[in-house]
C-alpha cells in the first residue's frame, strides 16, 4: 500500500518514505510508528496502543514515547510544537490528521510513465536445505539495544552461511521483516526457504540470554526452540552454541561440519566489537550525517583494536560510500584513506569474508586495482558460497574488468541469497549495465526501467535508462530521462563519465558516451 501526504509518499510494501524524488532515511521503528498512526488516522492512538503495537507491550517512558514521535514528524517535516500531521491530544493520545490518499497499485503509476515492471515470480526451493534467520527481537527494555539484538542475529546469520552444506538468505533480505508481524508460511514463500528462526535477546548488565526456535516454513511446525545463558565475555561461544544447534536439527550430517564454529573470533575486545555493532546500525541510515557517525564509530573500534580487520573494513565502506553523493572534501586525501585501510582490512581480516569483500570492492573502484580486487572477492565467496555481499561484490569487480557475462551469473546469484535486499535496485543496475555493454539494449532498459522503480530517481538507473533508450533510437524518451538526470545533477558532462567508475575496457566507456550524447546530455 502506498500512501500518499502533501509532497511526501509513503509505501509499506517497499518499506520507503519518500519526499518527491528524494528518499527519506527513518529508522525501522519510526517507520513502523508512522506506518500505525496513517493505518489507524480516523481514530485517536492512545499511549497503550502504541506500546503494545510497536513495543510489543515492553515499558517505554513517556519522555522516549514523545522522543519516538517528535523524530516521526521530523521526517515528515511537522513538529511538536506546529503538529500540522500528527496531532497529540492531552490525556488521550495521538492521530494523524494529514490529508491521506491510498494507492493500491504503484503498478499502474509506472505504466503511465512507460516504464516496465518484471513480473514477480515464485522462488524454487535450493536444492539443498535451505534456511532464513529474522532478525532477534531486543527483550532488554531499552530501546538503544537494538543494535546489539541486531548484531547477533547477523552473526548467527554469518556462522550458518559458512555450513557450505547450506543454504542461508543473506542478512539484508531477512531484515525486511524486522518489527512487523510475519505469516512463517509467507516469509518461506517470499524468500524461497524451507526453514525459518525466530529468536530474541535480553541483555542485562553482563548477563546474555538468547533464545531461538526453528520453524518448518511450509507448515508452521516448530522443530527446536531453546535459551541459552551466559557472560557478555562468552557471547562468541553463546552463538556458536545457538548455530550449532540450528544447523545440526536442519541436517544431521552437518555435525560433520562442526569445524566450522571454530572460526577466530572477529577481537577479543568486546568494547571494539560494540562499536563496530553500533556503526554497522547507525550506518544502514544511508544519509550522510549517519555515514560520518558510523566512521567515527568505526575509528573508535580501530583505536580499541587496531587488528581488528571488520572495524577497518567498516571505515574503508563510509569512506567508499562517499564517493557518488559527492560527499568527499578532499577525494585524493580520502580515497587514499579509504584504500589504506582496505588494505589493513583484508590483512587482519583473512578469515572474515566481509572484510575480504569490502576491501575488494574500496581497492577496485577507489583504487582501480581490478586485478587484486577479483582475488580477494574470489577470496571471499570461496570462504562463504553464501554471502551475497561477496557475490555482489564479485559481479561489480568483474562488470569493471569487462567480464560481462560472469558479471550477470555473480549479481544473479547475489540476488537469488537476498531476494528482498534494500539494495536490490544497485544490483539490477549493474546487471542491465552488464547486459548494454554487451549490446542487449532492450534487457538494459527493463532491467534499468525496474531500478528506476525502485527508486524514483537513483542517478546510475538513469544514466542507463537514458543510454539503453538513445541507442534503441528512442530518441524522444532518453531526452526526457536525460533532462531529469541534469535536474537532480546540473553539473553532469560527459567528460565526467570516464569517471564514474575505473571500467577497463574503454569501448565500454564509449558506448556509455554514446548513448549519453544521443540523449542529450551536454559535453
Amino acid at each position: 500500500m502506498r500512501y500518499h501526504f502533501q509532497d511526501y509518499v509513503f509505501d509499506t510494501d517497499r518499506r520507503e518514505l519518500r519526499r518527491g524524488v528524494e528518499v527519506v532515511s527513518i529508522a525501522p521503528q519510526v517507520f513502523d510508528l508512522l506506518d500505525y498512526l496513517i493505518r489507524n488516522r480516523e481514530r485517536v492512538v492512545s499511549k497503550d496502543d502504541l506500546i503494545n503495537a510497536i513495543w510489543k507491550g515492553r515499558s517505554v517512558s513517556d519522555a522516549a514515547l514523545t522522543t519516538r514521535l517528535n523524530v516521526v514528524r521530523t521526517a515528515i517535516g511537522d513538529s511538536g510544537e506546529g503538529q500540522r500531521l500528527i496531532k497529540t491530544l492531552p490525556r488521550r493520545g495521538f492521530r494523524f490528521v494529514g490529508q491521506v490518499q491510498e494507492a493500491e497499485n504503484p503498478a499502474d503509476e509506472a505504466a503511465a510513465n512507460g516504464l516496465v515492471q518484471s513480473p514477480k515470480q515464485a522462488l524454487a526451493l535450493p536444492d539443498k536445505p535451505s534456511i532464513a534467520v529474522l532478525p532477534f527481537q531486543n527483550m532488554s527494555g531499552d530501546q538503544e539495544q537494538d543494535y546489539f539484538a541486531d548484531g547477533m542475529s547477523e552473526n548467527i546469520i554469518t556462522a550458518l552461511s559458512r555450513f557450505r552444506s547450506l543454504f542461508v538468505i543473506a542478512r539484508n533480505s531477512s531484515f525486511t521483516y524486522k518489527g512487523k508481524a510475519v505469516d512463517i508460511k509467507q516469509v518461506g514463500r517470499e524468500l524461497g526457504v524451507r526453514y525459518v528462526v525466530e529468536g530474541s535477546v535480553r541483555k542485562a548488565g553482563r548477563r546474555v540470554r538468547i533464545t531461538g526456535q526453528l520453524i518448518e516454513a511450509a507448515t508452521s511446525v516448530h522443530l527446536w526452540a531453546d535459551q541459552f545463558d551466559g557472560e557478555l565475555d562468552d557471547i562468541f561461544a553463546l552463538q556458536d552454541r545457538v548455530t550449532e544447534r540450528i544447523a545440526v536439527t536442519v541436517d544431521m550430517r552437518l555435525q560433520f561440519e562442526q569445524a566450522l564454529l571454530s572460526q577466530r573470533k572477529p577481537t577479543d575486545k568486546l568494547d571494539a566489537y560494540d562499536y563496530v555493532l553500533r556503526a554497522n546500525a547507525v550506518w544502514r541510515h544511508g544519509d550522510r550525517e549517519a555515514n560520518e557517525e558510523a566512521l567515527r564509530l568505526a575509528y573508535k573500534a580501530i583505536e580499541l583494536d587496531p587488528h581488528y580487520g571488520g572495524a577497518y573494513a567498516r571505515a574503508a565502506l563510509c569512506i567508499n560510500a562517499k564517493k557518488h553523493p559527492h560527499w568527499m572534501i578532499d577525494p585524493q586525501q580520502e580515497t587514499a584513506e579509504a584504500v589504506r585501510l582496505a588494505r589493513l582490512a583484508v590483512t587482519f581480516g583473512s578469515d572474515d569474508e566481509v572484510a575480504l569483500a569490502a576491501g575488494a570492492l574500496v581497492l577496485g573502484f577507489l583504487g582501480g586495482e581490478l586485478d587484486a580486487a577479483a582475488s580477494l572477492a574470489d577470496q571471499a565467496v570461496e570462504l562463504n558460497p553464501n554471502s551475497a555481499f561477496a557475490w555482489s561484490v564479485s559481479g561489480w569487480v568483474r562488470l569493471y574488468m569487462g567480464h560481462h557475462d560472469v558479471a550477470i551469473e555473480h549479481q544473479n546469484r547475489a540476488m537469488r541469497l537476498s531476494p528482498r535486499d534494500p539494495n536490490r535496485r544497485i544490483m539490477i543496475s549493474m546487471v542491465g549495465t552488464a547486459n548494454f555493454f554487451l549490446g542487449r539494449f532492450e534487457t538494459a532498459e527493463r532491467l534499468a526501467s525496474e531500478a528506476v522503480q525502485l527508486t524514483n530517481g537513483h542517478l546510475g538507473a538513469l544514466r542507463l535508462l537514458a543510454c539503453s533508450l538513445a541507442l534503441q533510437g528512442k530518441l524522444d524518451q532518453a531526452g526526457s530521462v536525460a533532462r531529469r538526470i541534469l535536474s537532480l545533477d546540473p553539473t553532469f558532462r560527459l567528460s565526467g563519465v570516464g569517471e564514474l567508475a575505473p571500467f577497463r575496457r574503454q569501448e565500454d566507456v564509449a558506448h556509455l558516451v554514446e548513448g549519453l550524447r544521443l540523449a542529450g546530455i551536454p559535453e
